[in-house]
């Protein structure tokens, strides 16, 4: 196994790697089937360990629920809360999603200001492939009621071209600029995520999770296209966020670094209760953490 022993680093190093974005111990998208299970069952009894804990979202929880059944109670299975889509169940919110909701309000902001020098288009497309919290934080540094974003689309609802096309041609009389945030998850009507209904079946691909991998360049030039035939000789331009949100360093919300390190030393208080999920949650005044079912 691939095993880093983090005892022999000193405490002022870890707390710099904390602050640093990204995940210092690496990251994946694999779903373990029963053999690897068993892999990583054995792995883990091999240094005996007595409890994982695994930091991540909605699959990440999913991953140790398979694998706290497969191990039969023997090790401790933890599901460390972070994800910056904001849509873990039990969680008021998320670690991480404070920090890249700032990033994505700030940048819709600037692109505002600089549209209103020279007037046209801007459509945003943000991370977030089934909630649409993120994208709607776009809003959340509007100066006045003038002020971009002007339209938000999430995947909470369907998404018609036709529709956005008359949204955006309404923006434009009324304001002279239209800025669009947009998820890159909006689905149709029939429920298929846009890029679904862009990309021939063959050729989609998927995470092992089953999940369209959601591609920001299909989906750009998509409303690229449809801008272009449906307002013909408006100024426009369509940008991906892509990753920057999710690690951008300028960005890092003191409170959202806390709570995240705290849910961190929450997890291993969980692992000593045999294992479980944490969960950020609000009791009216404050953030407390909670111990709840994975």
């Amino acid at each position: 196994g691939n095993y880093a022993d983090l005892s022999a680093i000193p405490e002022e190093q870890l707390r710099l790697i904390a602050a640093t974005p990204s995940a210092a111990l690496g990251s994946t998208r694999d779903k373990p089937d029963a053999a690897y299970c068993e892999v990583i069952l054995n792995g883990l009894k091999k240094i005996g360990a007595d409890a994982f804990i695994y930091i991540g979202g909605n699959d990440t929880s999913g991953t140790q629920q398979i694998l706290t059944d497969a191990a039969g109670g023997t090790i401790a299975f933890v599901h460390a809360p972070k994800t910056i889509d904001n849509d873990l169940e039990e969680n008021d919110h998320t670690p991480g999603f404070i920090s890249a909701a700032e990033f994505v309000a700030g940048a819709f902001l600037s692109v505002d200001l600089d549209f209103r020098a020279l007037p046209g288009i801007y459509v945003g497309i943000v991370m977030g492939r089934h909630a649409g919290f993120l994208t709607a934080a776009a809003a959340a540094w509007q100066l006045d009621p003038d002020s971009g974003p002007h339209l938000v689309y999430v995947p909470e609802r369907a998404f018609s071209a036709k529709r956005f096309i008359d949204d955006v041609r309404a923006t434009l009389d009324r304001h002279k600029r239209c800025i669009v945030a947009v998820s890159e998850g909006v689905s149709t009507a029939d429920g298929k995520a846009l890029v679904e209904s862009l990309v021939p079946p063959e050729k989609l691909e998927r995470d092992q999770h089953g999940n369209v991998k959601l591609s920001g360049s299909d989906l750009t030039a998509a409303l690229e296209r449809a801008l272009a035939e449906g307002l013909p000789g408006k100024r426009a331009r369509v940008d991906a966020l892509g990753y920057m949100p999710r690690g951008y360093i300028g960005a890092i919300n003191a409170v959202d670094a806390k709570e995240a390190f705290d849910a961190g030393a929450f997890a291993v208080e969980v692992a000593g209760q045999g294992g479980g999920s944490v969960a950020l949650q609000h009791d009216g005044s404050k953030t407390v953490l909670k111990k709840v079912p994975l």
